[in-house]
């Protein structure tokens, strides 16, 4: 455990205008160096004393974040892990299960923030002062139907209702499996969020064929009102076959939508 150690005045003054001026996401040395007007090299010196005194706490090379004034331990989770992941991994965005509890769309509890990034970092899964951040790779065109939202100082993309639902049907594992997805897209369906023009719109935009085999099924099975949305998707269908869920194994061919089904699921429901 790190204790928190005294600073002279003059030490405290400058950590304070730091502090200041500091962005929700952390303090790099570049903020550092604008907000006391030093060089990069001295404010990464005084950023690293900070750190080993426990005022501020590193959470990869180069950024740091506070410590509240009342600690009196460093070790303490991130105060707001969205803001930390903007940091991290701009250009991004917070989508998947993340995104889909922002927007009301699960009640689930994820222990892990879904961060989507155009950067191919080296890990796909970067831990942070005990925050867990599951990170995605998409293509520059790809980043698209995003809300920009502020946390505190810090503006954070998250994925819009319509643009989540597409990414859990491009990547049910990015709901947790396609039965915690079929839970959300009921739920999307069911809210003021629903669009089902936008939701084809985008994914149309997103180029894989295997949504619109997806949604369809899915719609088809348990939201047959849904017909405009059906038909839209049956109009859409590729030639090939593709997995409900490519994670989990399955037992049977929805022949109508190209489709094969994990075992157990949706079992004598009508397809």
């Amino acid at each position: 455990m790190l204790s928190i150690g005294g600073l002279g005045r003059i030490s405290r003054q400058r950590l304070s205008k730091v502090l200041r001026q500091a962005a929700r996401g952390g303090i790099s040395p570049a903020d550092a160096s604008r907000a006391l007007n030093v060089n990069q090299t001295e404010a990464a010196r005084l950023l690293s004393q900070w750190s080993s005194r426990g005022w501020l706490t590193r959470v990869r090379r180069g950024l740091y974040v506070p410590v509240p004034l009342e600690s009196t331990t460093a070790d303490l989770p991130l105060e707001d892990a969205w803001a930390v992941a903007e940091r991290l991994f701009s250009p991004c965005y917070i989508g998947g299960w993340s995104a889909a509890g922002h927007w009301g769309l699960t009640e689930q509890l994820f222990r892990s923030t879904l961060v989507v990034t155009t950067r191919r970092p080296r890990a796909r899964r970067v831990e942070a002062r005990g925050t867990v951040f599951v990170v995605r790779t998409v293509r520059p065109t790809a980043m698209f139907g995003l809300k920009p939202i502020w946390r505190g100082k810090a503006k954070v993309n998250v994925s819009d209702p319509t643009r989540t639902i597409l990414d859990l049907l491009d990547t049910p594992a990015l709901g947790g499996g396609i039965r915690s997805v079929l839970d959300m897209l009921q739920s999307y369906l069911g809210s003021e969020f629903r669009d089902p023009k936008l939701l084809i719109r985008y994914s149309e935009l997103l180029g894989n064929k295997a949504v619109f085999k997806r949604l369809g099924f899915l719609a088809a099975t348990f939201a047959p009102n849904e017909k405009e949305l059906i038909t839209d998707c049956r109009k859409r269908l590729s030639a090939g076959i593709a997995a409900l869920d490519p994670k989990l194994p399955a037992d049977r061919l929805a022949t109508a939508w190209r489709l094969w089904i994990p075992a157990g699921f949706a079992k004598g429901a009508k397809e």
